[in-house]
């Protein structure tokens, strides 16, 4: 049979990464809140017609560039960000011998759900180990 992800996770191995996720969702979230910001600052100077540019577009890149690469770092394991707001992600597993996620949520201390690949957050199961 073949699967759909390359890589497996088991909840021990996501229970490892979760520090290391944690830091990166933090740091997601608070590049995208200063993306937003600039955007408006820079907004409002080209709706007063100057010549935006400098510092400001600067920044802009620079944070986009970080982003994109802590994007990688998601994707290159194979796990999905859903929601990065709530910092709602799926990591590929096998439950029963069947491709799933564990799903797991930044809010949430530890890992204990998992759902099928096509029910999503809606169709959350505890996870027995």
């Amino acid at each position: 049979m073949a699967h759909r992800f390359k890589v497996h996770y088991t909840p021990s191995q996501v229970r490892q990464l979760l520090p290391r996720v944690r830091e990166w969702l933090d740091e997601m979230q608070a590049l995208a809140a200063g993306l937003v910001e600039m955007d408006k600052r820079i907004a409002a100077l080209l709706g007063e017609g100057r010549d935006v540019g400098g510092p400001d577009v600067s920044q802009r890149i620079r944070s986009i560039t970080k982003l994109n690469g802590l994007l990688a770092e998601f994707a290159q394991r194979e796990i999905q960000i859903k929601d990065l707001q709530r910092g709602l992600l799926d990591f590929p597993a096998l439950i029963n011998g069947q491709e799933a996620f564990l799903c797991w949520e930044k809010s949430d201390p530890d890992l204990g759900h998992w759902h099928s690949l096509e029910t999503g957050f809606s169709g959350r199961q505890p996870l027995f180990e």
